[in-house]
């Protein structure tokens, strides 16, 4: 049984936040999120939390240790953020629409590899770091539905 139960809630310093492109498909939207930050629990291990354990003892794997906020935009709105996220040299991870079309990791850094930067055509981007660093990031975005 947890000890913390009824104890003062905990607040972030820093936020997770996922914007996705509005225009895209439900089972689109549901993997690019599921892609993107799995990039930041690789490299970030802030992030992640402690094991999980249920009440008969069964182990599970850590997972985020805060929420991850989703967020949804134009395609403009991604690309103003993602020129803001690289202004602020904030930890992030892209997909771009070409991504769509490969299978495996090795094809999906040859995708965007062959694009500059400027022409990405970015369907999500995630980003971490401080609340108010992120907040400016997404700003123009609406919370996904």
């Amino acid at each position: 049984m947890s000890t913390d139960v009824g104890a003062e809630p905990i607040r972030f310093d820093t936020k997770i936040a996922v914007l996705l492109r509005e225009d895209l498909e439900p089972w689109q939207r549901l993997n690019v999120t599921a892609f993107l930050v799995s990039g930041l629990g690789t490299q970030l291990p802030e992030v992640i939390g402690e094991p999980y354990e249920d009440g008969a003892g069964v182990s599970y794997l850590p997972m985020f240790r805060q929420p991850v906020l989703v967020f949804e935009g134009t395609k403009e709105t991604l690309t103003a953020a993602h020129a803001r996220v690289l202004s602020r040299a904030l930890p992030r991870a892209v997909f771009t629409s070409d991504l769509f079309a490969t299978g495996n990791d090795r094809d999906n850094r040859a995708a965007v590899r062959a694009v500059p930067t400027a022409e990405l055509d970015l369907v999500g981007l995630a980003v971490y770091g401080p609340r108010n660093a992120v907040d400016k990031v997404v700003k123009g975005a609406r919370m996904h539905p």
